[in-house]
């Protein structure tokens, strides 16, 4: 029997149209890129989350790698694609920011997805600064 081939994939999945937002922004930046899922919640009362999720891990090999983003940790939707989707194939992220998705959508594919998003998320929290706080401090000690 033939071994399939491996390949990462992502859902990105939110509270109402964030989801849309972000990869609008991500196309804008880092340009279109493949195998990416959004589950926009409660925007349509017609479709469940439950239902979206279903539907994604439909696509979702046993060779497959995929990444989930969530916006809110133990938040409605983290909640949901733990249910469905805590399988060893499955890595959820909650509490994402762009600079974030940026590196692990970018990253080498033989890379191991933990080592990924580990690094990952030790980068994105150091791009969140306050920077009035930032400026200050340079004014008052410019030449550190």
């Amino acid at each position: 029997m033939e071994k399939s081939e491996k390949t990462r994939k992502f859902l990105i999945a939110t509270h109402g149209t964030f989801a849309a937002g972000v990869k609008s922004s991500l196309d804008i930046i880092i340009g279109a890129t493949d195998h990416v899922f959004l589950i926009q919640a409660y925007v349509d009362e017609a479709v469940s989350v439950e239902s979206q999720i279903n539907e994604v891990m439909k696509q979702i090999g046993e060779n497959d790698e995929l990444v989930v983003f969530c916006d809110i940790l133990g938040g409605s939707i983290t909640n949901q694609v733990l249910q469905h989707a805590l399988r060893s194939n499955v890595y959820i992220v909650s509490g994402f920011n762009l600079p974030l998705l940026i590196e692990v959508l970018m990253a080498d594919a033989e890379t191991p997805v933990e080592e990924v998003i580990t690094l990952a998320i030790a980068n994105a929290r150091e791009q969140m600064t306050y920077v009035n706080k930032l400026i200050t401090a340079q004014r008052e000690h410019p030449n550190d």
